[in-house]
């Protein structure tokens, strides 16, 4: 693999870009020449904003000016947390970058002039869109977790993201590298909302919908849209030159079953990945950090859904070298455009430069094919340019790449809005092979059949599924989407007719009845963006004691709420977990409940199996309905291999089926769950508003009793930290062949040591105290667990930490040399008896050795406590 140039660095001239615009008098310029104060600008600069979509295993950074990544904006931690936010990782806490940066481009035809705006370029500093100013232009965040916040009302996903920016700013921007002109804007405000879910059917991609609205007065004519993503893949980037190796390609059509019909279905999925997965790498850490997976672009909705829409699909190599600046090219006068050879700006057949080269690029109409075929020249190829063969193997095993996917055309009139929705969408295990790149450049055939896109496919399905739900008339016109007919040889009960495949009543012997079986595969063309979601996640509280975490908690909303898709009250119990790490995989379940219920089982004569169509039914509605109402009734006497029948009044055929339990049936709190109920006698709420509550239905702090629950996890270890967190989960979907969701267990988790709390602390009278002491370098904490256990890129001794015990609720923390001064001052606030400090000085230095006072302040009573302290360093 050969790497000519780094990735050039942007993020420095980006920020020496911004801090140069003027604050004021930005006028909006029209392509015949003319300027109207069109936009929204206050006399301040824009307030750029960067979050980070972390609810799922996909973690996506964006900002409020057209840019997908962290490398396009001054914005340098998440507007709303201060935490540092990744270009993308997948999945979440891998360190395994998917990213370098993304974009939205437009362009249009505007009287007699080619413009294009777009959220960056990806090479140059080529920047075209921008927020308001504060508190106009800042991201707003909403979420559906929790109906009692303000951030509920209008939420749609778990997390969502809303930014408004235009490109109607013309000043501080370079101009057009072919051209020589200014910046000529299109007029435009986008307001683009993303939405992100932690279920797992949605936790694999991010959701946009763009509302591109025409805020000048000329009409947009021959508008073309597109997603520009330059996906660096891999683990440290920067010293590994990983971006270096990457594999871009599209993919059409995928197959796909529903029932027993196998069909293949349009995806149109742009992708990259890593050209061999780094499998069986080990790096310099020691550890192998496999970027075996792969992300992609799916377009999910366009302003019109017409078939003489122009889809395109270009990908490029582009460094600053002109002998390395290459993409596929159709041949002048040959291609779909039929048009003569175009100067890129560059030397080279890739990099499309200048407006105007951009607007080709987005309207070409080409397919380009898979980079992998780089390197295979076909001698009777009357379409495609190809690259000088002394680089082209270069270019098919992998380099560093980029891709646009664009569509159109469309018009926008002034003060019209049109939209535009796509899925950022991650699929894992793509590579399984780690030899499969000596397949590559020779074998390229070889190479893409050990490549495994089926959960992708899946994916990006269930992207489409969740952008416009299947089956559903959203906007009450009686069209509800497309679907398959699946006809059964089977003796299910069932709402539809018994007909033949022509629709004529058919009378025959026994199991030879058809039975249709519908299967929605697209929805109205309307968008939903909704899914299947698990209750919400009960509020809790952790409660710490010598070797022991007290968890309580509250199921309110987690019983009661109804599903956003179903309507239906699906909830069926809780899990308490704990960790040593905040890592997904890392907590481990100690506890959980869930009501008593058990799935039906029918069969499925013409398929030989045993299918789940209805959900759980209780074991009193179990014996009404199936057991003739005898109170003995045991559903989980018959099985599999010892199924029960039953003939309905108007059947001429038995239904042949058995139960078993929906989880485990651990639905007695404090018998045949470790999780016990607070108030075990306390009745059904009169009414489930605590507000309007009786007081003897309500705790001290104003919830309801009846929902109150409680676990205690002992022989804990008191001088580490643990994660621990409660989810909720419901009994599934099976009409839409839909497992249980459970809510993340790393959403809402809380660290927690298994120390005294205040209370045991003042009763006890017991003094603050400080571990490890003496500290010593050469001890191996982080090998034994006891510090780094947070992922983080920061360097060793950045990670070390000292802690302090038996601390009041708010309190100062001071540590001071042997000579007096002060080292460092931690104010502690957060109400437990715990905090840290992480051997860096207040002039940010590693702390050396020596040795040092510590005092505790409480800020309350001003009682003063000292004590020494010892660091070898």
């Amino acid at each position: 693999m050969l790497q000519r140039m780094l990735k050039p660095v942007v993020a420095a001239t980006l920020f020496s870009l911004f801090c140069s615009i003027p604050a004021a008098g930005r006028m909006a310029q029209e392509a015949d020449g003319t300027k109207s104060q069109i936009s929204s600008w206050a006399a301040a600069a824009p307030v750029h904003c960067l979050v980070g979509h972390r609810v799922g295993k996909i973690e996506l950074g964006l900002a409020n000016n057209g840019t997908l990544g962290t490398q396009n904006t001054p914005a340098v931690s998440d507007w709303f947390t201060g935490e540092e936010v990744p270009d993308c990782e997948y999945p979440k806490n891998s360190q395994v970058a998917y990213l370098f940066s993304g974009a939205f481009w437009i362009g249009a035809i505007v009287g007699r002039d080619t413009l294009v705006s777009v959220g960056a370029d990806g090479w140059q500093r080529t920047q075209e869109m921008f927020p308001d100013a504060a508190p106009f232009g800042e991201i707003v965040r909403r979420s559906i977790t929790d109906p009692t916040k303000p951030e509920y009302e209008d939420a749609v996903s778990e997390e969502d993201y809303i930014a408004v920016y235009t490109d109607t700013f013309t000043e501080g921007i370079d101009t057009d590298l072919i051209s020589g002109r200014p910046h000529t804007p299109l007029n435009i405000e986008v307001t683009q909302s993303s939405f992100a879910w932690s279920y797992s059917y949605a936790e694999d991609f991010v959701l946009f919908d763009y509302q591109i609205r025409n805020i000048g007065t000329q009409t947009l004519e021959e508008v073309y849209m597109g997603v520009y993503v330059d996906a660096d893949v891999g683990f440290d980037l920067e010293n590994t030159q990983g971006f270096a190796d990457d594999i871009c390609g599209f993919l059409p059509t995928y197959p796909a079953s529903y029932g027993s019909i196998e069909t293949v279905e349009t995806v149109s999925i742009a992708w990259i990945a890593d050209n061999d997965g780094d499998l069986g790498v080990f790096f310099t850490d020691g550890q192998e950090h496999p970027c075996a997976n792969v992300t992609a672009t799916r377009i999910v909705r366009t302003p019109s859904e017409a078939d003489s829409l122009d889809i395109s699909f270009n990908w490029w190599i582009g460094n600053g070298n002109a002998d390395l600046d290459f993409g596929p090219r159709e041949r002048p006068f040959v291609g779909r455009l039929k048009e003569a050879m175009r100067d890129f700006g560059t030397g080279g057949l890739g990099t499309p430069e200048g407006d105007g080269n951009k607007y080709y690029s987005l309207r070409n109409q080409e397919f380009d094919y898979d980079q992998i075929y780089t390197g295979i020249k076909q001698p009777n190829d009357s379409l495609w340019l190809y690259p000088d063969q002394s680089q082209a193997a270069d270019f098919a095993d992998g380099y560093d790449t980029r891709y646009l996917l664009s569509f159109g055309p469309f018009d926008i009139r002034p003060d019209q809005t049109l939209p535009i929705s796509f899925a950022y969408v991650g699929g894992e295990n793509l590579h399984t092979d780690e030899n499969n790149i000596t397949n590559l450049p020779g074998n390229p055939d070889a190479y893409y059949e050990n490549l495994d896109f089926s959960d992708l496919a899946l994916n990006a399905r269930w992207a489409s599924w969740v952008y416009d739900n299947p089956g559903v008339d959203t906007d009450g016109d009686g069209y509800s989407g497309e679907f398959l007919i699946e006809w059964l040889d089977s003796a299910i009960d069932s709402i539809y007719p018994t007909v033949d495949p022509l629709g004529n009543p058919k009378i025959d012997t026994a199991w030879s009845f058809l039975l249709p079986d519908t299967h929605w595969t697209r929805g109205d063309n309307v968008p939903d963006f909704k899914g299947a979601s698990p209750p919400p996640a009960p509020v809790f509280w952790v409660d710490q004691s010598i070797g022991k975490l007290r968890i309580r908690f509250n199921g309110l909303l987690s019983e009661t709420t109804k599903d956003v898709f179903s309507g239906d009250h699906d909830f069926e119990g809780y899990r308490v977990y704990i960790a040593r790490d905040q890592r997904a995989g890392s907590y481990s379940l100690v506890a959980s409940y869930d009501r008593e219920d058990y799935n039906r089982y029918v069969l499925n004569e013409r398929l030989g199996t045993f299918e789940l169509l209805e959900t759980p039914y209780t074991l009193d509605q179990i014996r009404a309905l199936f057991g003739e109402s005898d109170p003995a009734y045991d559903p989980l006497a018959y099985s599999r291999t010892n199924p029960d029948t039953i003939l309905r009044p108007g059947d001429t055929i038995p239904q042949i089926f058995f139960f078993e339990p929906q989880d485990f049936n651990a639905s007695i709190p404090g018998v045949s769950t470790p999780i016990s109920k607070v108030y075990p006698n306390q009745p059904y709420p009169t009414i489930l508003n605590p507000l309007e509550a009786l007081p003897e239905e309500l705790t001290e702090d104003g919830y309801l009793k009846y929902f109150e629950y409680e676990y205690t996890i002992d022989s804990l270890l008191p001088t580490v930290a643990y994660w621990v967190t409660v989810t909720a989960f419901d009994y599934g979907s099976p009409e839409s062949g839909l497992a249980s969701l459970e809510t993340a267990v790393t959403l809402g988790a809380r660290m927690a040591y298994a120390l005294p709390d205040w209370e045991q602390v003042q009763t006890e009278n017991l003094e603050a105290f400080i571990y490890p002491n003496p500290y010593r370098l050469d001890a191996g904490y982080r090998d034994r667990g006891f510090e780094g256990r947070v992922e983080t890129d920061d360097p060793e001794d950045r990670i070390r930490v000292l802690h302090f015990a038996n601390l009041p609720p708010a309190c100062w923390i001071r540590i001071y040399s042997i000579d007096g001064d002060l080292v460092r001052e931690i104010g502690h606030t957060d109400g437990t008896t715990h905090d840290e400090w992480d051997l860096i000085t207040r002039n940010t230095q590693v702390v050396v050795s020596g040795l040092y006072y510590w005092t505790v302040e409480n800020t309350e009573t001003r009682d003063v406590q000292i004590g020494k302290l010892v660091i070898i360093m």
